[in-house]
Parts: C-alpha cells; structure tokens; sequence
C-alpha cells in the first residue's frame, strides 16, 4: 500500500464561548486537517492543533510544514510503517512534532481501517471500558468559575481542570470559591499554564491552597524550569503534574531521574502524533509514573486519536480530550456519554467526517500527490 494524495485543509472550529486560559483567549479554535488517500483506496484523516506557546509552531506554519515538507517526504510510502516514516519526517524537519501528528493519525486510522481494528488494538489492545471526562473551566471570576462548575455538577460531572494563571491571588480566590461551591466530593485539577512563572510564587500560591483538597497542580512554572518543578514537589503536598514542560523522550528522562512531578500529561500535537506518544506512556511507567492524555482542544480527530492512545495504556489514568464539547460546530461524530467516554469498536479511529462541514469551516487547502 502506498500513499498517493494528501489533502490539507486549514479551518477554524467555533466555539460555544470563548476558551480563557492564562496566555490567550480563544474565540475559535484554529486546526490543520489532513487527508490521505492510498492506492488501495483506504483514505485515513489527521489534526494538527497547534498553540505557539507549547511547541513553537504556529497554524499558518503548521500548513506550510505539512504542504511543502512533510507531504512530499512521505508521498509514495506505505502508511503502515509508521516507524519508517517518522524516521522520514524527523530527517525532513527537526521537531514540528503538530505537523507530524497529522500524518501520523491518519497513517493509524488507514492501518485500522485496512485490517479492521479500531486504533487502540494497533497499540497494545483495549485495556480500559470508560474514562470519565473532566470539564475545564476556563479563567474568569471566582463566582462565574463557581457558577459555571455547580451548574456542570447537576448535569453530572463529577471532576473539573480549572485554568488559572493570571495572579495567583486572583487564583487563589478563584479555587477556593468553587470549592465551596461543589463541596468535597468533586474532584479539581488546577492548571496554571505557566502563568505563576516561578517556583517562589508558586510555593505561596499553594500555602494558601492546602485546605482545598486538589487532586493536583498542573504546569505551575515556565516549561522548561525542570527544576524549579523539583524544589516545588520537595515542599508542597499538593501533586504535581507536568505538561508543557513534556514535549518529548528527553524530557521525560529528564523528569524520571529528577522525579520532577507526580504525572504527566501527554499530548499528541507535543510529541508528534500517536506513536511517539506510546512511546512517552511506556517510558513514563518504566519511571513509575501515571500519565494523563490530554489535547491542544482538538476536534473529532484530533481528540479520539488521544483517546486510542489512553484506552490502550494501563498507566494513562486520566484524560482530558473535551473539544469536541466546546465546539457549536464539528467536522466528526466522536460520541461522549457525559460525564463519561466510551469508545466503539469501530475500525480506525473509528468516527466519521462530514465533508459538507469540513468544506463551509475551510479557510483554504491544497493537496501533494
């Protein structure tokens, strides 16, 4: 089997509201689309979300990588050599790892379709039935924060990821006022994005959270202040889990022998797709470590493309894939079963697009063969 076209589609993915986290607003979610047709006539899609603070890239170049590097490199090759072709990509271009991880998802959604097998069976078979879906707050007032979770909690989430990262009193106001408002039996993640820069104002942040009963604390300093997240773990009994800080192996090396956090958080659009993330998820429980699959707010693809990657691994014991919630419009059917997911037994990623929403959602696109 050989790759014969690749199409790609740049288009913007509107949002119920504005998604508020501690570096940007977001009023739409920018996404790169790709389509691979094969001389079999299996066709596979991929996403690339890309978020310039993470890994540097950007959606215009994000496009420009796939259209006129990674597209030709791989054309004419066989989809199912996933080694070999990241191999073929990672000599094209150094990192770029949201570009790769477009052609590496609708590589696995072509192999699932060819033999019949949903994604997760290609990478170490279904381990869990269900993961249940934590709803993120975005950043606003304490009492919108608080209004917004109670009213989640009555449609039945039972867990919440607040972004925060402004000033850490304003955060420190914030958590504590949802709290209240849920009580003790829900479940909050706390993710800072960076915004408390330091582990100094970290450290104060989180003497002024003990009471509130966090699950965790996620990405508190800058991403590549490793060891700022050790001095923070040696002094506080809040877990940490690290995010931006993990794009790729040598990172999480580098996390395992420092012991640098509590869990980490993988994304396919950081480490370059599905592949390069089992491999992060083996590592990380070779270190003793527990990893929460997580995304760039991604659409249908994107997102059950993290999900084959967290049902298939027994250390992955959180998810946070919630795009497709968020957004008014779709180009894929992946089902939630609020507050849970479960995946089907679908072949390949196992969901399917809408060509007529994909098209109106095109800003522009081009096609290699």
């Amino acid at each position: 089997m050989k790759i014969t076209a690749i199409h790609i589609y740049a288009i913007h993915l509107p949002l119920h509201i504005p998604f508020v986290i501690s570096y940007h607003t977001y009023t739409y979610m920018p996404s790169i689309i790709v389509k691979i047709e094969t001389d079999e006539g299996f066709i596979g899609y991929g996403e690339a979300v890309a978020d310039e603070h993470v890994t540097g890239e950007s959606w215009e170049s994000t496009y420009q990588i796939i259209k006129n590097t990674l597209a030709p490199a791989v054309m004419g090759k066989n989809p199912m050599e996933i080694e070999k072709l990241h191999d073929i990509m990672n000599l094209a271009i150094y990192t770029a790892p949201t570009a790769k991880a477009a052609i590496d998802i609708a590589c696995f959604d072509i192999v699932g379709k060819k033999i019949q097998q949903p994604v997760y069976q290609l990478i170490g078979g279904r381990y869990h039935d269900e993961f249940p879906i934590t709803h993120v707050l975005s950043i606003a007032e304490p009492e919108v924060m608080a209004n917004e979770a109670a009213l989640q909690v009555e449609k039945g989430y039972k867990s919440f990821k607040m972004k925060v990262g402004t000033s850490f009193q304003q955060d420190v106001k914030c958590v504590k006022a949802v709290r209240a408002r849920v009580g003790d039996g829900i479940a909050i993640r706390v993710d800072v994005n960076q915004g408390w820069h330091n582990s100094a104002t970290t450290l104060v942040a989180l003497s002024q959270l003990q009471d509130c009963n966090l699950d965790w604390i996620e990405q508190p300093v800058m991403a590549d202040d490793i060891d700022g997240m050790v001095e923070i773990k040696s002094k506080s009994l809040i877990p940490l889990m690290i995010d931006e800080g993990l794009k790729g192996t040598r990172e999480m090396r580098e996390i395992i022998q420092k012991r640098a956090a509590d869990k980490v958080n993988i994304k396919l659009m950081k480490c370059g797709g599905i592949y390069p993330a089992v491999k992060l998820a083996h590592q990380a429980e070779l270190g003793g470590f527990e990893c929460q699959v997580g995304s760039m707010v991604e659409s249908s693809i994107g997102s059950a493309a993290g999900f084959h990657v967290a049902f298939s691994r027994k250390n992955v014991t959180s998810v946070e894939l919630t795009g497709p919630l968020k957004f008014s419009k779709d180009i894929g059917n992946l089902a939630y079963d609020v507050p849970y997911i479960r995946l089907t037994d679908k072949p390949g990623l196992g969901i399917e697009i809408n060509d007529e929403i994909l098209s109106e959602l095109t800003l522009f696109q081009d096609v290699v063969r």
